[in-house]
């Protein structure tokens, strides 16, 4: 199975109000500054996002060395969003050779922290016995820790965990109620190839089972839309 990844995202323009969208097309020299100022006084959130900045191309030169250079300065102050990152460049030997034992490592100090792009990709490495012993009763529970967040690879990882009965016994109408969460929440191609597993899916369930798969993920998203 494919291990879906986090892609990186910068937040700071986000925070202060612009969308995902814009925010890269906003990075100006005055952005870059002020966050390298602060990265360098060790603000860890500015060590991340100058990270990511160098990791993306956002504003500065594209740079692996310098991405991971600030994003372990970030990871090291305990930023689970820095450390999924390196789990990241690590598994996908991005500016240091390919190493999926280190790349795990980085994961689960983000998934202990309860970061859910961590536990699905630290999930897929147990699946596929990556980095880590093959474990499929590991592999499940992280994926539903991630997928009980919402998290859209979580929830598509747990669905095809219930489809092939891989640690699991193979349950249709869970796996059917997972990936069509996960299809709700994706985007772009990802929700595209999402919505084509589900109703893939459909067509090996019986009416019965198709409308209590579907009751099953209204009341899941009814639950995780409550007020807490």
């Amino acid at each position: 199975m494919t291990r879906f990844r986090i892609s990186a995202a910068l937040v700071a323009l986000v925070l202060l109000g612009t969308s995902w969208a814009d925010a890269e097309a906003q990075i100006t020299a005055v952005d870059v500054a002020a966050t390298r100022q602060r990265a360098e006084q060790g603000d860890a959130f500015a060590q991340y996002n100058l990270g990511i900045m160098h990791r993306t191309g956002q504003g500065v030169p594209q740079d692996a060395v310098e991405a991971l250079k600030w994003l372990n300065l970030a990871a090291d102050q305990g930023a689970a969003l820095a450390q999924s990152s390196l789990g990241d460049m690590y598994s996908l030997g991005e500016g240091v050779p390919e190493d999926d034992v280190e790349g795990a490592r980085w994961y689960r100090l983000a998934a202990d922290q309860g970061w859910a792009g961590a536990q699905s990709n630290l999930g897929a490495m147990y699946r596929n016995g990556e980095g880590v012993p093959q474990d499929y009763v590991e592999a499940l529970r992280l994926y539903r820790l991630a997928a009980d967040q919402g998290n859209v690879f979580g929830q598509h990882n747990l669905s095809y965990m219930y489809t092939n009965g891989v640690g699991v016994p193979q349950d249709y109408v869970e796996a059917h109620k997972w990936a069509n969460l996960a299809a709700t929440r994706a985007t772009g191609d990802d929700r595209k190839q999402i919505a084509e597993f589900r109703d893939s899916l459909a067509k090996l369930m019986t009416p019965v089972q198709l409308a209590e798969a579907q009751r099953l993920a209204k009341q899941w998203q009814a639950v995780f839309d409550a007020p807490s």
